[in-house]
């Protein structure tokens, strides 16, 4: 009975999951779907044929994925030394640094947009592709810090003290010893700076300035016109490059369970 439940209540989570992307692809390759017919009765590719070819669409999805890959790039090399630190140190002062790191998670988004757009103004960043990667930074830290210092909370510093006494230098020792034990971690902390760049909207807007157009500011564009089709084609294409990061990333991650289940 608890089996059946267990089973029950997965395929019920899944449905909930599917669903929306079900309706997505429905939308947008129907032609004519009206009450109360439950399949479209008219199939077409034309709006997301026309979609592919639009030059702001494509140029929006290549500025959201550089943006993305950038940001998760930058919060890693910024967050590493942070997160070691707090992971594998015991300091007066450290829970103060636990807070200032998440703050920006528990100052509300708009606060935060204002202030580092009224901040921007002063030093001409807004309105650049560099102050839109500076301001996507924010919320992306305080993630990848708590990722990372869950790592190097278990982290044995011993493997890089025999490498040391063995002769290897500190550079060599930083990439054949440290990055491959805390590699998984890596691949988690990067796919959360990912998902959380990739969907930020706020933060282009205020900072970008409608100069720097992403796919959800696109995506929003599109919901507030109203077109159910041209909506479910670019929320189409707004999910796909994360499955597909996801489904890598996930792939990864059960190839090295035990390694990543050994450091959290």
């Amino acid at each position: 009975m608890k089996n059946q439940a267990a089973v029950f209540f997965r395929i019920f989570l899944y449905g909930i999951l599917i669903a929306p992307l079900v309706l997505f692809v429905l939308y947008a390759f129907s032609e004519r779907w009206f009450f109360p017919a439950l399949l479209p009765t008219s199939w077409t590719t034309n709006i997301v044929t026309r979609m592919l070819n639009d030059s702001r669409t494509t140029s929006g999805l290549f500025i959201s994925i550089g943006i993305a890959m950038l940001v998760s790039f930058l919060s890693l090399v910024i967050g590493f030394p942070a997160a070691r630190t707090l992971g594998s140190r015991v300091f007066r002062g450290r829970q103060i640094a636990w807070l200032i790191f998440f703050l920006p998670t528990v100052v509300p988004p708009l606060a935060v947009g204002m202030g580092l757009n009224i901040l921007f103004l002063r030093l001409g960043w807004t309105g650049t592709l560099f102050g839109v990667i500076l301001a996507h930074l924010v919320p992306t830290l305080p993630y990848t810090i708590f990722t990372l210092s869950g790592v190097f909370s278990r982290y044995d510093e011993n493997y890089e003290h025999q490498a040391l006494v063995l002769g290897s230098s500190r550079l060599r020792i930083f990439f054949t010893v440290t990055l491959r034990l805390v590699f998984p971690g890596l691949v988690v902390a990067a796919l959360f700076a990912f998902l959380i760049s990739w969907s930020q909207y706020l933060l282009t807007l205020l900072i970008g300035g409608g100069k720097i157009l992403t796919l959800p500011m696109l995506l929003f564009s599109a919901v507030s016109g109203g077109n159910p089709t041209s909506i479910a084609a670019l929320s189409l294409l707004f999910v796909t490059p994360p499955v597909i990061i996801i489904a890598a990333s996930a792939r990864f991650l059960v190839q090295h369970g035990k390694t990543i289940r050994e450091q959290y």
